[in-house]
């Protein structure tokens, strides 16, 4: 067994992919960690689905190929030029509500909505308004975060705040969490009932 992805990509991954490092982006989800979230998503029919973090929608392009057609996805972020890519690729898709918003706004006008799959791939739902986003996980939903091993591209100190949320998350009565040594470093938990 390898790492390697022997299913077919998304068919806008490729266009997406070109894009986003033209742009100079420098933090979009690895391959395996969107490999695994259509995987997850796919666990989910007629579900409701959020992504706090859109990026240029990389990892959202693997959500949309995991989902039934009765399934929704709301995914936000604040930079005009990453969603611009993942309006042009994805827009078109019914499934998927774009929105431009910072992470904070958002998750506070929001307050009540309820999803079965939360990937937090921002501060927000992570570092930031954890307590909120896992109030709005629906009882078995899926939590799931990357980039929780060190990363080249980390601020000084950020180490120390990777930690202290992966000890907070550990500590909670209301999930049920894996760590997962792979990719960029998974978090998958699910709402305990």
């Amino acid at each position: 067994m390898n790492d390697a992805i022997n299913q077919p990509l998304p068919k806008a991954y490729g266009a997406i992919v070109e894009e986003t490092q033209r742009l100079g982006f420098t933090m979009p989800s690895d391959i395996q960690t969107c490999a695994l979230l259509r995987t997850l998503a796919a666990s989910k029919p007629a579900g409701r689905f959020l992504e706090l973090g859109t990026g240029s929608g990389l990892s959202t392009a693997w959500i949309l190929d995991g989902m039934d057609n009765a399934s929704t996805l709301v995914s936000f972020d604040h930079d005009d030029a990453l969603l611009a890519i993942a309006g042009k690729y994805l827009g078109h898709d019914q499934r998927l509500s774009l929105v431009r918003s910072d992470g904070a706004d958002w998750v506070h006008e929001n307050e009540g909505q309820a999803f079965d799959f939360i990937f937090a791939d921002t501060w927000h739902g992570k570092y930031l308004l954890l307590d909120e986003v896992l109030a709005m996980l629906h009882p078995g939903g899926l939590y799931i975060v990357d980039d929780m091993l060190p990363q080249p591209n980390w601020p000084e100190g950020h180490p120390e705040k990777a930690f202290a949320f992966i000890e907070q998350l550990e500590s909670r009565d209301d999930l049920w969490i894996v760590k997962q040594h792979w990719a960029t470093g998974m978090i998958i938990g699910v709402k305990r009932c």
